[in-house]
């Protein structure tokens, strides 16, 4: 089963979400910490993909899984 995955059709989100990673060097600019578990692709977002019932978008709405 081949999964699809896109950028946040909305510019403006990724080009934010995109400075945020970069200021962050690659961690989840949504959160505090810096764990591997919030590592762009991060994990909760890594465990929706797994789902094949899940549609939607990670937490910072930077890539969105259709089903």
């Amino acid at each position: 089963m081949r999964v699809k995955i896109r950028l946040n059709e909305d510019k403006e989100v990724v080009k934010r979400v995109k400075a945020g990673l970069e200021q962050k060097g690659g961690y989840c600019p949504c959160r505090l910490e810096r764990t591997e578990d919030y590592k762009c692709m991060c994990k909760e977002f890594r465990d929706q993909i797994a789902d094949p019932d899940y549609e939607g978008y990670c937490h910072c709405m930077l890539y969105y899984k259709e089903k």
